[in-house]
């Protein structure tokens, strides 16, 4: 399954906590689960938020390789369909 995830940075971050999450978002390329594949990655331009495009088993496979940031992220996961024109694939 595909899942669109976008990211926010939660507000004032202390600079230590940014680094956390520096750490663990190297941990998680470091380490990816073998069941789950990104597909795209995309930043908005003023770094505001991420957007990842995602391929695991199951949404709780991509809650779990999420948990370790919910304490510096606010993260929605949507289930997606690629589509070519109007037509769902």
């Amino acid at each position: 399954m595909l899942f669109m995830l976008t990211n926010r940075t939660r507000a004032n971050l202390s600079p230590a906590q940014y680094a956390e999450l520096a750490a663990l978002a190297k941990a998680f390329y470091a380490s990816m689960p073998a069941d789950v594949k990104i597909r795209g990655e995309w930043a908005a331009v003023d770094y505001s938020a991420n957007y990842s495009l995602l391929e695991a088993p199951d949404i709780e496979t991509v809650r779990r390789v999420q948990a370790p940031f919910e304490n510096y992220t606010e993260t929605v996961i949507v289930p997606v369909n690629a589509i070519t024109g109007w037509t769902a694939t």
